[in-house]
């Protein structure tokens, strides 16, 4: 060796192998891998003192320390990975939100009870007044045939009509034309096809649901909607026993001194046909901006079920009559509670809906 200090590379090993397992963080193994394989470390040196060997022993230590280094570097990148998984998983942890957890009697941190939306309270409101005037709750799918949300209801491919309903389309033809509905009237079909397919007239049903239309969001409308369509089909049913059904609604929901009144009015699927009003829930009738100084406000539509619509589900309208009425669980939520835009209830602002 030519009177060079020997290299004791078992030592040397062991040492930079002490360093890199003390590391307990990726940061700190970085920080270890500087000292014991860098520039400036034990390992560096052995290699720099490798110019003093002569050729036989240069040749044979610099092979046991590039093998050494080797191993080092190996050992670093296992334990980079083990730290690298150990602290995501802390991280994750960290991070996790326990749904299951329920803190009792900690008053530092409360826990912020949920509630049911205001259309949602309106709704279950309007079905149990419903429900105690003897009517049946149905549902029917949000997305339609065109037969079922149009044809049926009198309204065939080139009726005018149609123009106020224009509405979002899924499907166009082969085999039927989709549509998100544009009103709860197609659950009046599906009543009346069942009906007679099981031989269960007559029929006294309520059909609430979330409907579609192409209509810009404003104070008083919105595209998506809630709407309550009410059916009832017997034998001997008269335009006679609509109004008194709406004035018992009128009063049963929004209290005894608001009252209903019917204005004629033109729907494809009912003759003859009335627009419903009620009166006005912040003047009482009086008179106001809301009402446009008339006392009433406009709250849906209703009608005699047209004798076309009974022939198209199957059902004889020489023998059966009834009537069928619809209007809005958001314009009854806002009417009931007198909100000026019919926007907050979509706007998911806690300040408005804490109030409910």
């Amino acid at each position: 060796m030519s009177g060079a200090v020997p290299l004791d590379l078992a030592a040397l090993e062991s040492a930079t192998e002490r360093a890199l397992r003390a590391a307990e963080t990726t940061a700190e193994l970085a920080e270890a891998e500087t000292s014991a394989l860098g520039k400036r470390s034990a390992l560096a040196g052995a290699h720099r003192s490798l110019g003093a060997l002569d050729e036989e022993d240069r040749r044979r230590v610099g092979r046991e320390l590039h093998e050494l280094r080797g191993r080092m570097e190996a050992l670093a990148a296992e334990l980079r990975r083990g730290l690298h998984e150990r602290e995501r998983a802390a991280a994750l942890e960290a991070d996790r939100l326990d749904l299951t957890e329920v803190v009792l009697g900690d008053l530092r941190s409360p826990i912020a009870r949920g509630r049911t939306h205001p259309v949602t309270q309106t709704r279950d409101a309007l079905e149990d007044v419903f429900v105690a005037m003897g009517f049946k709750v149905a549902e029917g799918p949000e997305a339609e045939t065109d037969w079922y949300n149009f044809e049926a209801l009198n309204m065939p491919p080139s009726h005018p009509a149609r123009g106020m309903y224009d509405t979002f389309f899924l499907e166009l033809g082969e085999p039927e034309t989709i549509v998100l509905r544009t009103h709860t009237s197609p659950v009046q079909i599906r009543l009346m096809e069942a009906a007679v397919r099981e031989g269960t007239l007559p029929i006294h049903a309520v059909a609430p649901g979330r409907c579609f239309r192409r209509d810009t969001a404003d104070a008083s409308h919105l595209p998506v909607f809630h709407q309550v369509e009410g059916l009832v089909v017997d034998r001997g049913i008269t335009f006679g026993d609509l109004a008194g059904t709406i004035e018992a609604f009128t009063a049963a929901y929004f209290g005894p001194e608001v009252h209903s009144r019917l204005r004629p009015s033109y729907f494809p699927f009912t003759e003859p046909s009335a627009e419903y009003d009620i009166t006005c829930t912040i003047c009482l009738g009086a008179g106001c901006r809301t009402c446009s100084n008339t006392g009433w406000l406009e709250l849906g539509g209703s009608g005699m079920v047209d004798p076309a619509v009974f022939l198209a589900c199957g059902i004889d309208p020489e023998e059966w009559s009834g009537f069928a009425f619809g209007f809005g669980i958001d314009r009854c939520a806002q009417m009931r509670h007198q909100i000026p835009d019919m926007r907050a209830l979509v706007e998911n602002d806690l300040r408005f809906l804490r109030q409910f």
